[in-house]
């Protein structure tokens, strides 16, 4: 791993005064080649990312060198990040970024169910999804899943799930039943996910 500057038997008087640091105090010290800012952070989150994937996956060992590549990239990285939410969220996106990534590169040898697929690779109706969309290549990808949908498709997708408009409005504003407009939001959920899925196998 390099340069990996984890030591959390180092000096614990130097620890305990970064303690007292918020996230964004971390975050500077970091990307100013603050060894102990990221021992810091690395000790604050290893226990909450590690819980995180030790429950989307079997294999504990798996999850633990997840979480432990993680913070390699982190370090690596300190001088690039630009964290526009919160640390604690960035982290778990990031560390459930990589959580996906492994269980796709499985399906190519055990493939992944329908409701797997839905439940595991991209929970499409999670209120975390927002989240994912600060990676700017999922970001990109979807965009481009939903240039694909048919038109009023699309339109249906569009005004719900990235202008707000409840079914009932969106039934309105297209002049269509709210029946049809589940029916477009159903086939629009199919195409992401299907194409999502594919695009987590290939990265």
């Amino acid at each position: 791993m390099g340069n990996f500057p984890v030591n959390l038997r180092g000096s614990e008087e130097a620890m305990s005064d970064y303690s007292t640091h918020n996230d964004q105090e971390l975050i500077k010290l970091l990307k100013a080649e603050d060894h102990i800012a990221f021992n810091e952070i690395y000790k604050r989150y290893w226990k909450k990312l590690f819980t995180i994937a030790a429950n989307k996956l079997d294999d504990l060992s798996e999850a633990e060198d997840i979480v432990q590549q993680l913070f390699v990239s982190i370090w690596e990285r300190r001088n690039e990040l630009e964290i526009a939410s919160s640390l604690s969220s960035y982290l778990a996106v990031a560390v459930k970024y990589r959580i996906f990534k492994s269980l796709a590169k499985q399906s190519r040898i055990s493939h992944f169910s329908d409701e797997q697929a839905a439940q595991t690779v991209f929970e499409i109706e999670d209120n975390s999804t927002q989240n994912w969309l600060e990676f700017q290549e999922v970001r990109s990808r979807l965009n481009q899943l939903v240039a694909t949908l048919p038109e009023k498709c699309r339109l249906v997708y569009q005004l719900s799930k990235e202008q707000g408009y409840s079914q009932k409005q969106v039934a309105e504003k297209l002049d269509i039943s709210e029946r049809t407009v589940q029916a477009h939001m159903s086939r629009a959920y199919k195409t992401l996910k299907t194409g999502l899925k594919n695009f987590f196998i290939s990265l």
